[in-house]
């Protein structure tokens, strides 16, 4: 029941950041496509800063669980199978500690801010807690994913975000065409 959930929720942080794609994609249009006709987003810019770091940031999780984030395979796929589990846990124990860091503090961000009723400077005057909210959710949610690996590798099972290594050359093709490179 709990890894239905994890997983819903890795995957909705994915959608969420594709729906912020779709708003950039429409803000930019909006923008590029007004300026001939003497239309003015107001604020267009601001909000598409906004929408851009929490697509970044809501997409992260969803990359780290579907193995598409970079790693050093060179390495790693050299080693024994103990040092190899030993290298893993290192790794995901660290990564838990940095992205727990700016976690942490982001939430602290978005708490002061709101706090302070910090408001931003541009035309379309915002309280800044509410853009703020979206690459602390990104955080939170890759920091989730995080430690929801790290228990996985501890108990001694397999990183779910590994794939197998390409058995054909079509297979590295088809790899390489789904993920965009």
């Amino acid at each position: 029941m709990i890894r239905r959930f994890l997983d819903g929720l890795y995957l909705l942080s994915g959608y969420l950041a594709g729906c912020f794609l779709l708003a950039i994609f429409l803000l930019m249009l909006a923008l590029s496509g007004g300026r001939p006709l003497n239309i003015n987003v107001t604020s267009g810019d601001d909000l598409t800063a906004w929408c851009m770091a929490s697509m970044a940031f809501l997409g992260l999780a969803h990359t780290f669980k579907a193995g598409e984030m970079i790693r050093v395979g060179l390495l790693t796929d050299r080693l024994p199978p103990r040092t190899r589990w030993f290298f893993e846990l290192f790794a995901l124990v660290m990564a838990a500690l940095f992205i727990g860091y700016f976690a942490w503090h982001a939430v602290d961000l978005v708490i002061t801010s709101r706090r302070l009723n910090d408001m931003s400077t541009g035309v379309l005057v915002v309280p800044l807690w509410i853009p703020q909210l979206g690459f602390t959710a990104g955080l939170i949610i890759l920091f989730i994913a995080i430690v929801d690996e790290l228990v996985n590798v501890a108990l001694g099972n397999k990183p779910r975000y590994e794939r197998e290594p390409p058995k054909t050359a079509e297979e590295v093709v088809e790899r390489a065409v789904s993920s965009g490179v």
